[in-house]
């Protein structure tokens, strides 16, 4: 039999994992990870290339390990990330710069560039759907004027997951879904646009050849191969960014389609055949995996990792339990949360905001509206779900308003779907049918999809996905707390509104806030 393998390097962690030619998932090696900020950048999210990789392919070895399989047996590898961390390469293709995807330290040269070319953001958004916030660009720049001689020896610029496709093969390319995020690419000709950096003042002639998801363009090398496991016949094949490849992954591979992807951040996407952007640069639009389809995207900020955030700080105790048990901590949480009636006692969390692509920032996170009584800890851990479900569909409120889509059923996955609680929280809040697949790893099994299409399996990447996408539950909503939920929801507005005033007030610190504002 054939196996497939995607290698994810997410922002919580890295993971390599590994699928049959029918879907089904065979292993996975996953280590958490965090990304430091360097030493006297501030806002700075530092992405290291070799502790990562070491990282990488030990997962790479365990995952083959754990199938047991040779690795022979694996036809194809490919890669995925988080979006819009970049990598700097030398002549000799060394790794001379690299960071996640919400660093921030390029502030200065986002509001340099607003200033100074106060129509650039808009004409680029125009072209690319990106704004200046997280774009290569302005990190480009950054490095430009603080540190000249990595600068200077830059020859070649690439997403992290290009980054991972290079360890493997020696080989740097690009392919649409990641690199659109990075604010150089053109939504209509799905490729880098090198005059938005010549119009900067930064180099235009350091993007590598662009490849479609699903193209093989190279081998695992000796060098690869040596250093992860991989055997050299074993063909590297273009993937794409962690959210397209998760649509991939969930089926959502057609015009009008909608999914929630529920991991460290949570992505509310709709599948659009046009170029359009938002009028007001609200709705953030990508390039999807599949050709002649972008994606409307909005995003919620450290919806999982606040769950992880309240879960090490608070909950040591069921993570004690958990451990005796051997059960997950989240599921002894959601049994607490689950004694607790809809809309937590009223309590308020302030963390993620809706997305306002434009300008950016959130509030300083809070709980609002505790209760000496009635305010658990089971309450608690409910109100970070209902705040998660809250923000996610008035992200998609938004999106649909511009798209002029709407639907009656979401499909989600990611960690968060796992929650039974947390996923009929979501159809209470949007009103909306649930729909879970079997396999919650979305993103690798978008991967794997992408691979068993490149080697023949399939003919397109939309058939393998409408033929292997199995479904496990589905969740309808509870009507009886709609009124509940909505009432909710217009409170967590104003209360959101309020929270964002102290922000401007310098009264309280932004949990984060996009560079120039």
């Amino acid at each position: 039999m054939s196996y497939f393998m995607c290698i994810d390097a997410g922002t919580g962690s890295g993971r390599a994992i590994i699928f049959d030619v029918n879907g089904n998932q065979i292993s996975i090696s996953q280590q958490e990870w965090s990304h430091k900020a360097e030493m006297g950048v501030p806002n700075s999210m530092s992405f290291d290339t070799s502790k990562n990789w070491d990282i990488l392919r030990k997962c790479i070895k365990e995952s083959i390990f754990k199938a047991g399989i040779s690795s022979d047996q694996i036809k194809a590898v490919t890669t995925t990330s988080m979006r819009e961390g970049i990598v700097l390469y030398d002549k000799e293709q060394k790794e001379l710069f690299a960071v996640a995807n919400v660093d921030s330290r390029a502030s200065n040269e986002v509001k340099y560039l607003k200033e100074k070319f106060p129509q650039y953001e808009n004409e680029f958004y125009k072209i690319s759907g990106q704004t200046f916030a997280l774009g290569a660009i302005p990190r480009l720049l950054w490095v430009k004027n603080n540190k000249a001689n990595i600068y200077e020896k830059t020859q070649t610029i690439s997403m992290i997951s290009d980054w991972i496709g290079f360890k493997l093969s020696g080989v740097i390319a690009s392919e649409p879904s990641n690199a659109g995020t990075s604010g150089v690419f053109s939504l209509e000709k799905r490729d880098w646009d090198a005059s938005m950096a010549k119009k900067c003042g930064v180099k235009d002639d350091i993007f590598p050849k662009v490849y479609e998801s699903g193209e093989i363009y190279a081998n695992v090398s000796q060098k690869g191969s040596d250093e992860c496991g991989l055997s050299t016949s074993c063909q590297v094949v273009m993937g794409g960014g962690d959210v397209q490849l998760g649509a991939v992954g969930l089926g959502v591979v057609k015009e009008n389609q909608v999914a929630i992807l529920g991991g460290t951040f949570w992505q509310q996407l709709v599948n659009t055949s046009t170029s359009k952007v938002h009028p007001n640069m609200d709705i953030r639009v990508n390039p999807h995996v599949i050709k002649g389809l972008n994606q409307a995207e909005a995003i919620s900020f450290f919806s999982g990792y606040v769950m992880r955030w309240f879960r090490d700080n608070f909950c040591s105790l069921e993570m004690l339990e958990a451990k005796k048990s051997n059960q997950d901590t989240y599921t002894l949480l959601e049994k607490l949360a689950s004694k607790v009636p809809a809309a937590s006692h009223g309590i308020l969390p302030i963390f993620s905001d809706t997305m306002k692509y434009s300008k950016w920032y959130h509030a300083s996170p809070s709980f609002l509206n505790l209760n000496l009584e009635t305010s658990s800890k089971g309450a608690m851990f409910r109100s970070l779900e209902e705040n998660a479900a809250i923000v996610a569909k008035l992200n998609l409120d938004n999106i649909f308003d511009f798209t002029g889509v709407d639907v009656d059923t979401i499909t989600f996955a990611g960690g968060a779907s796992k929650g039974a609680l947390w996923s009929q929280i979501l159809a209470d809040v949007t009103n909306k049918e649930i729909k879970i697949p079997k396999v919650n790893e979305a993103t690798a099994l978008g991967g794997a999809f992408v691979c068993m299409k490149a080697v023949g399996e399939y003919s397109s990447i939309e058939e393998v996905a409408s033929t292997l996408v199995k479904w496990d539950k589905t969740y309808t909503p509870n009507i009886k707390n709609k009124e509940i939920y909505d009432n909710l929801t217009s409170k967590w507005i104003k209360a959101y509104s309020s929270s964002l005033n102290l922000v401007d007030q310098k009264i309280t610190t932004s949990m984060w806030s996009a560079p120039g504002l």
